[in-house]
């Protein structure tokens, strides 16, 4: 499927009754960009990350922000999954094709609403680099990544995925929503490696979704295949269904993947904390002075 791009909207929107006049700091965010159109604020609670190389020689997954100096004000995660035939070529795949999309997604952003186009440019530059950097090595011929974005703005959650990298939203242990895979989870068929990131250049499909429906204590997931080798989407739901706290479900994640996945596996866990309304904070301070 060329430059196949689906951008689905999830319309149904949940806003947190918390007003402005009870949050001073909120307000003054609200105040400094109340003209660019926003829609609501939503804050996490610290992520929790992990990639590990599991039964393999190499770690070829790759996550962004690293672990250990990520916050609570990150807003854009990626979890990719290099493919480079067992050779050293998989770990820089991954490394390749985040640098690269976060960088064109970050630069040509504008007023903080990602859209389906520039989503499906990321990607072509992202190609368009993996194109340049087997040339110069002819080596890292064949290499290519999954890559799964999860972006929160004032719009919402944007996810976009290629590959077998996938996003689930959970709430109270249900799973919300969750991204498509393309091509067969196998990491060496054709198929995988076509729906991949250099892959086929030009080929790889693409897809986007803006979540709009988030309420406080929602989870977002983002792993890649190594997770679904031995953890099955039921056996996810269970885990985030006891409302544990974020090292915690990475603890038992861990448990269940240590010393028993063939592959690499790597996660993000991103809890939301609030979401507000923001037209509504302004009209309930405003109401406050009449």
């Amino acid at each position: 499927m060329k430059n196949s791009f689906r951008l689905i909207l999830n319309t149904r929107f949940y806003f947190a009754k918390t007003t402005t006049e009870h949050n001073p700091e909120i307000f003054r965010k609200i105040s400094t960009t109340a003209n660019n159109q926003i829609n609501m604020y939503i804050s996490i609670g610290k992520p929790c990350a992990i990639s590990e190389k599991g039964g393999r020689m190499y770690n070829e997954d790759y996550i962004y922000p690293s672990p250990e100096v990520v916050t609570s004000a990150q807003r854009m995660f990626i979890v990719c999954d290099g493919l480079g035939g067992g050779s050293e070529n998989g770990e820089i795949a991954g490394s390749l094709a985040s640098e690269h999309f976060r960088t064109f997604f970050s630069t040509m952003l504008e007023k903080d609403e990602p859209t389906g186009e520039l989503i499906r440019k990321a990607v072509q530059y992202t190609e368009a680099h993996f194109c340049n950097y087997v040339q110069e090595h002819p080596q890292a011929r064949g290499m290519s990544s999954a890559l799964a974005m999860l972006y929160i703005s004032s719009s919402g959650v944007t996810l976009a995925n290629v590959g077998n990298c996938r996003i689930y939203q959970f709430r109270q242990g249900k799973i919300v929503c969750t991204t498509n895979d393309h091509g067969i989870i196998d990491d060496a068929s054709p198929d995988a490696i076509a729906n991949s990131i250099g892959g086929s250049v030009g080929d790889a499909e693409v897809e986007g979704r803006l979540v709009a429906d988030i309420e406080p204590g929602d989870y977002f997931f983002i792993c890649t295949d190594g997770i679904k080798e031995k953890i099955s989407d039921q056996t996810l739901a269970s885990i985030f269904r006891k409302q544990l706290s974020p090292d915690i479900i990475k603890d038992e994640l861990v448990e269940l993947c240590d010393g028993k996945t063939k592959d690499n596996y790597s996660f993000y866990i991103i809890p939301i904390q609030n979401v507000q309304d923001v037209k509504q904070n302004i009209r309930s301070a405003l109401y406050s002075f009449i």
